[in-house]
Formats: C-alpha cells, structure tokens, sequence
C-alpha cells in the first residue's frame, strides 16, 4: 500500500514513520521545505523520543521520502494544522489547502483520512472541496450508507501525548468516523496495518465530537485545579497541600494547577464547541476563561515580588525556566510559558534569562532577552519563575534558590 501523509509535524511524521516502518510505501508532504530535506536525510525537525531511530531506518529501506507537492498514493492522511481566528472561530484554512493539493492526484478506490482536531462538519467541508476540483469522481454523502461511492472519506483523530506518540500511536484506540459505513471500514483496514487496540468505528461528525470532547474534559479539570490555586493565594494557603490532602478521599482526583493551559489540543480544542454550540457550552467556556487568564496571575505574582523586593525593575534580572506547553518537549505551541515570559521580557527588566533545555534558539519576539543554562540563570537571577516542570529543573540544588524571590506554578520546589 501507498500512503501519502500530508503535514509531516508532531503527529504527521511520527505516523507516516511507524507506517513505513510496518512495510508501507509513504509518501510525505509538506509545504517547508526544510522539513522535508531534513526527513529525506534521515534525520527529525521536531523532538519526540524514539521517533529519530524510526524515521532514519525508514528512510535508509526506502519505504519513507518527502516532498513538496501530493503524489498519486492508495490512501491520504491529512495531519495539518486547526487553529483558530480571532474570536476563537476554527481556522480550517490548513485542511483546504491539503484538500486542494490532494484532489488533482486522486483515483477511483482511494482513501482520504482527516487527522486534524476539528469542529463538526470539517470533514464534509474537505470532502466538497476536494469535490469541486474533481467532479468527475463520485463522493459519498453522510449517512447515505446504500450508495456506492468512488472515494472513501473518514475522520480519525489522533489521541496521542507528546513525548509518547510513537508508543500511543500503536498502544493506544482509535475512532474512526467514515462519512458512511463502508468508508469507515475502508480506514479500520489502514489502521490495522499498525494499531495494536482497538479501531472503533463511528460516523464522522461523532468522531469530530468525541476527540473535541475528550480535550474539553481535561480542560474543565485543569481550570478547577487552576481556580483552586488562585482562591488558595487569595486566602494563604498552600494549594499543593490542599490538593494532595482533599486526593486522599478515594473518589476524589484533583488535577495539579500550573501556568495555564497549552498545545494544539487542549488550549484550542474545547473553542470548537464553544463555536459550534455558544449557549449550549457554558461550563466548557468558563473553563477556558479560567484557564486563559492564568497566565496574568502569574505575571500579578512577578509584580509582587518585585515590589517584595523594594527595587526598581530596572535593576533585577529574572529567570523564567520553560518555555514549552509541556515537560520534557520542544512544542512552544499555544504555550502559556511562552506567553509569560513574553509578557516578563517587555516589563523593562535589567536582565530577562530564558532556560529551555528542549530549544537552541529563542523563537521571535524575545529582543535582548538571553537563552541561558539552568546554571546561569539561577546564578544571576533575583527573580526565579518556573513554569514548566522539564526534567532538569527537578534535580538543581534548592541552595541556588536562597535569597531569591521564587514563583514556582508547577508545585515543584513547593513540595520538595
């Protein structure tokens, strides 16, 4: 079989790698062209454990090359990109374009699969755009499950963990929505190929829903955890301990509050059913409200210590350590920490230091701050702001902290 996977980022190059890696011919496009050179030397654009092995070996059987523009392939994955625009309304700018480059190469018996995290009907939406350019291929239509179409079109959305997709890819379920019955069939086959759990089999705009869901859950949870934290500093208490005291009821499990919320899920998905359904979806926008303004409480709380310790910002250096959504990746999207410390930088502090282990250079809008060690900054800094709990900053020496002013958002140091 011949897989084209469009969109070779965190999701797209670890699948089309684990395909060819079970003897697929893959095909990958992308539209930087510095991706697909790096892939085509064998070699990742992105961090992710174990996928570097994975993508050298496919490269070297030939079983895994990049390009630029679609090819002629069995079957299509489109992994692109869904952000949203201003207003927090879908962006689906990303799937039409992949819809359009794919359509000129379509053949009669192919298999068109959306990946993105998208609203409800985006997969019928790639399916007319891909129509418009090719009328003389018969399309399915949703539910009409009688009628015998040229192409197979499904939605599967990926449910995977940054820093563990090459392992979840294979371990864990997957959803998979056909526009009708054959068409989800049509796909199970393909995920089979690779997929050790089950493939569970729905219509398309339920599988939209349900990954749109699974993320709006997380997110009602991170933001009770994270209005828990700011009702804990209003009233001095510590909320590590109160969160860790109130777990020991057995059908209680509070999450752990942090900087806010971040990545191309979490942060973005829970928008697309406020979109979709605004007076049908309060508690989920509440949530994101919740989980959106953290980021200015933590800035309140640098305004804080500055004014603790009785100097002008003009004369400290501050240390913000994390700038990815997450531990332990190199993903700065929709990053609260970045967000931060962004916001830190144009304060008109003597020093801003930014400690990335993840990173080799600071992304734009960062003028005269300095990417920096662990150890250089805490050596330097007065002002010591974590905001993500990579790995590193679990083992430091908690001596370097005397005489500081600490904000620490993940509980790391608080419960040392």
């Amino acid at each position: 079989m011949i897989v084209s996977v469009i969109g070779l980022g965190y999701i797209g190059l670890p699948t089309a790698a684990v395909l060819a890696s079970r003897g697929c011919q893959v095909i990958g496009v992308d539209v930087n062209k510095h991706a697909v050179d790096t892939i085509n030397q064998g070699k990742i654009h992105i961090v992710e454990p174990e996928l570097d092995m994975l993508v050298n070996a496919a490269v070297k059987t030939g079983n895994l090359r990049a390009t630029l523009q679609a090819e002629p392939a069995d079957a299509f994955m489109v992994a692109v990109p869904t952000p949203f625009k201003e207003g927090h309304q879908p962006d689906l700018t990303y799937i039409e374009a992949a819809a359009r480059s794919i359509a000129p190469v379509l053949a009669k018996g192919n298999l068109v699969i959306l990946e993105s995290t998208s609203p409800v009907g985006a997969t019928e939406k790639m399916m007319q755009w891909m129509e418009q350019l090719r009328p003389d291929l018969k399309f399915p239509e949703f539910g009409h499950n009688e009628l015998v179409a040229d192409i197979f079109v499904a939605h599967c959305p990926e449910r995977v963990l940054p820093g563990h997709v090459v392992r979840e890819l294979v371990e864990n379920d997957r959803i998979i929505g056909g526009v009708t019955k054959q068409c989800a069939e049509s796909a199970r086959h393909l995920y089979k190929i690779f997929v050790q759990a089950d493939c569970l089999i729905t219509d398309c705009r339920t599988a939209e829903l349900s990954k749109l869901v699974e993320n709006s859950f997380r997110d009602v949870n991170i933001a009770f955890a994270n209005e828990l934290s700011m009702i804990c500093d209003h009233l001095n208490i510590n909320v590590w301990e109160l969160i860790k005291l109130a777990n020991r009821h057995p059908r209680v499990n509070i999450l752990q509050p942090g900087p806010g919320v971040g990545g191309h899920c979490i942060a973005v998905d829970p928008w697309f059913i406020v979109d979709s359904a605004p007076d049908d979806s309060r508690l989920i926008h509440t949530a994101r409200l919740v989980n959106d303004s953290k980021p200015d409480f933590v800035v309140e709380k640098v305004k804080n210590a500055v004014t603790l310790m009785g100097k002008n910002k003009s004369e400290i250096t501050i240390a913000c350590l994390g700038l990815a959504f997450k531990p332990d990746i190199d993903d700065l999207r929709e990053s609260p920490a970045l967000d931060i410390s962004k916001k830190i930088n144009s304060m008109g502090f003597l020093n801003v230091y930014l400690v990335e282990p993840n990173i080799n250079k600071l992304p734009g809008s960062f003028d005269g701050a300095t990417l920096s060690s662990t150890e250089e900054a805490l050596s330097i800094a007065d002002i010591v702001v974590l905001l993500v709990d990579h790995s590193p900053f679990k083992n430091i020496d908690l001596n370097l902290l005397s005489g500081k002013q600490i904000i620490d958002t993940r509980g790391l140091w608080e419960t040392s």
